[in-house]
């Protein structure tokens, strides 16, 4: 039987080094002998919540796309919501390397223990930020520096998502302000026979065509667009 493999680490970082990346593949290749089942494609997601419906990941949409029933090492790679496993069950064929002839029952049972694990860990979690939390409120140095230390990473971790963001959308508006301007940048080069960033420039700027920030057209800005949408001149 031809079978899609699927993994999954939580973090960007458990990625990129391959933590727990290979203790899953040698899960699903010892149970891919055992079965007798063939693995034809893999798929690998990373830096990527449990909490978000498997076919509503990246990876895990292309993996169930196949039309093949895909393996997980575990169930919890699939994923620790009881409402996703279920109806997982009813729209897909899966099967879990760790318990490769479980049953729907069986399923439903490590479905829920897992979701179960889930909420102590965050339950855990909260608890332990609360002790420490107190500590620091009252005057403990080590629990202060730890919260400080906790506050910095997150305030970094939200910075640096900002400015991912932020690069997305000027990229994004940079790309627009290109393909606006393509018409007549083109129409520069093959009607009016502009061959230098210079003449390119001047020829938008008699047109009256403005760059994104309402100035005229230099050089550097008319290379950045023609870089943009992979223009030359004509030889």
């Amino acid at each position: 039987m031809q079978v899609i493999a699927y993994y999954r680490v939580s973090t960007k970082s458990q990625g990129e080094s391959g933590l727990g990346l290979e203790a899953q593949r040698d899960y699903v290749q010892t149970a891919a002998a055992q079965q007798g089942w063939d693995v034809v494609a893999e798929y690998v997601e990373s830096g990527v919540s449990g909490s978000i419906h498997p076919l509503e990941r990246p990876e895990g949409a292309k993996a169930f796309a196949h039309g093949l029933p895909v393996v997980v090492a575990k169930l919890d790679r699939l994923s620790r919501d009881v409402e996703h496993i279920a109806g997982m069950m009813k729209r897909t064929t899966f099967r879990v390397a760790t318990m490769p002839k479980a049953d729907t029952l069986q399923l439903h049972l490590f479905a829920m223990l897992a979701e179960q694990e889930r909420t102590f860990i965050s339950q855990r979690t909260k608890d332990a930020l609360a002790s420490l939390q107190a500590r620091a409120d009252a005057g403990n140095a080590d629990a202060i520096a730890s919260v400080n230390n906790r506050t910095e990473a997150l305030a970094k971790g939200r910075t640096e998502a900002n400015r991912k963001k932020g690069n997305a959308v000027v990229a994004a508006n940079a790309q627009a302000l290109a393909e606006s301007v393509s018409d007549a940048l083109v129409a520069c080069m093959h009607r009016q026979g502009a061959r230098t960033l210079q003449a390119v420039a001047d020829c938008l700027n008699q047109r009256g065509i403005a760059t994104a920030r309402g100035s005229k057209w230099a050089p550097t800005s008319v290379k950045r667009v023609m870089d943009r949408l992979s223009l030359a001149f004509p030889e």
